[in-house]
């Protein structure tokens, strides 16, 4: 068995070994927290976005529908029951309203669960756990290094571990 830099079990290794395989794994375990807050993140904005995006089809339905849509319901509703053109319009405000509360509903939903998400204490809470981790943690093995020369097996190895 070999230590990370190559050097047998139960050598002594010198610092600049230690510090060389330490900051690898730092490396690679930094990169892994940056993609996994960046993914988090994503889906909170995407959330975020849905909720926008619906208050503002609310808001455009509510304004643009009005006034066509307002004579259209209010004329059939009349020729339907033959009921007070008044009345008619009023009821076809009110499923204007209707509509326009039923996205804006949708929209409610879609924020609170954007607020609720817990994305970035997600991230925090996996760094400190990385972090007590690490405090405990024992280099992984490699292959030994062959007259001071790492093979191809070695190389690709730690190639491996560092990206």
């Amino acid at each position: 068995m070999s230590a990370p830099d190559g050097s047998p079990v139960g050598a002594e290794r010198s610092i600049g070994q230690l510090f060389a395989s330490a900051t690898t794994e730092m490396s690679a375990l930094v990169h892994d927290e940056i993609a996994l807050a960046k993914a988090q993140l994503k889906h909170d904005v995407k959330r975020g976005a849905t909720s926008g995006g619906a208050f503002t089809v609310a808001g455009a339905v509510l304004v643009f529908s009005l006034p066509m849509l307002n004579f259209a319901l209010a004329y059939g509703i009349r020729t339907w029951s033959g009921w007070n053109l008044a009345v008619c319009f009023l009821l076809s405000f009110a499923a204007n309203v209707l509509l326009a509360g039923l996205l804006a509903l949708i929209g409610v939903v879609f924020a609170k669960k954007a607020k609720k998400s817990k994305g970035p204490q997600k991230v925090a809470a996996s760094m400190k756990e990385t972090a007590g981790v690490l405090q405990n943690a024992k280099p992984h093995p490699r292959p030994a290094l062959e007259d001071g020369v790492p093979d191809a097996k070695a190389i690709e190895a730690v190639a491996r571990s560092s990206s």
